[in-house]
């Protein structure tokens, strides 16, 4: 029917146009917020657009809903501003007509939604937090860098190097401090390499250089001079502690406990979402000819922030053990359900939503 192709084909392309203008404010966003982490010691420079890129997958299952209600709000909008909903509906197309052609446009969204609601979102959270667990848990070889004092997160020591060779195997004018047992010890030291022995363990060998030995506010200070002195290099394994928000949908289930199950009714809380708002932009993009278009696109955000906020707090009080599973899992969506259907009874019956005999009672009652 030419009037599906027309509607499907002008959702796509309004999609693509959304989708990119969203896209690029998350990548803008994260950008600034990830680079600023790099910049600050959080995270790996050379790991920042893999996480910029893990930090998209996981925020896809939201950009694609936004997309969706957004698209199909402007392209009913325009319709009604322009008069051609009026020609549609002049010639027998009822607003429930609408809800095939946008069905079949959002299906593939949907499933797309489905997908990185249960498979992208635990995957990147999972990679993005082993990648800083790696940067964090480093031997402290790595944490050196030249013309900063850097601190050991393993042990109570402040390194300074003044230069360092490309390999990280010399270092020049080093500067090491450390306090132990309330004695501080600062180790200078012209030259110095890093050393690998037979059993694994890495020192860094500083030469001709001095150690003083004291305790702070005294003036018994030990000073020794020394040809070779070896600082061994201390090292944590990578731990990856798993959470709720980075395990996997079969993990979720295989142990049901609080945490895990509110974490499962907010990804299966996502394509409900992307449901009932692809239900409600029909109706809601009912649009007056001398009224702003911008005034829909308000509510559109009101109300996806609202439906966002109210799933969160139901996850909250499923893991803290207020709400049981199923009910936090279809209580919300049907209430908005029904709330979409008693919306479309009032626009296939022509009558507004806030009439104005409604306002006028409600002054006369205050």
């Amino acid at each position: 029917m030419i009037f599906e192709r027309s509607l499907q084909r002008e959702l796509a392309y309004t999609a693509g146009a959304v989708f990119m203008v969203l896209l690029t404010i998350m990548l803008t966003t994260m950008m600034i917020r990830i680079v600023g982490f790099a910049a600050s010691g959080q995270v790996d420079p050379r790991d920042v657009l893999v996480l910029i890129g893990l930090t998209v997958i996981g925020y896809m299952a939201v950009m694609l809903i936004v997309t969706l209600f957004v698209s199909i709000l402007f392209v009913l909008t325009r319709w009604y501003k322009d008069s051609e909903m009026v020609v549609w509906l002049a010639s027998g197309v009822s607003q429930t007509r609408l809800i095939k052609p946008i069905g079949l446009f959002a299906a593939p969204i949907i499933i797309l939604i489905v997908f990185f609601a249960f498979v992208g979102w635990p995957w990147s959270n999972a990679q993005s937090k082993l990648i800083r667990a790696r940067f964090q848990q480093r031997d402290e070889v790595s944490l050196l860098a030249p013309g900063q004092f850097r601190e050991s997160p393993t042990t109570h020591r402040v390194f300074f190097i003044e230069s360092m060779s490309p390999d990280q195997g010399r270092v020049e004018n080093v500067f090491v401090t450390s306090t132990e047992n309330g004695k501080v010890n600062v180790i200078v030291s012209k030259t110095g390499h890093t050393e690998t022995m037979k059993g694994g363990d890495r020192f860094v060998v500083l030469e001709n250089g001095r150690r003083y030995d004291g305790e702070p506010g005294h003036p018994d200070f030990r000073i020794s001079e020394f040809a070779r002195y070896g600082v061994k290099i201390t090292s944590q394994p990578v731990v990856n502690t798993p959470t709720s928000s980075t395990t996997s949908t079969p993990g979720l289930l295989r142990n049901p406990t609080n945490d895990n199950l509110g974490e499962l009714a907010w990804r299966a809380g996502l394509p409900l979402i992307a449901i009932n708002l692809m239900l409600l932009g029909i109706p809601l993009a009912y649009q007056n000819p001398r009224r702003s278009r911008t005034i829909n696109l308000v509510m559109a955000v009101l109300i996806y922030l609202t439906y966002s906020n109210l799933l969160n707090v139901v996850q909250s009080q499923i893991e803290q053990g207020k709400m049981s599973f199923g009910v936090g899992l279809v209580s919300l969506h049907i209430v908005v359900f029904a709330l979409v259907v008693f919306i479309f009874w009032l626009r296939v019956r022509n009558r507004p939503l806030f009439s104005r005999a409604m306002f006028q009672r409600a002054s006369q009652s205050r």
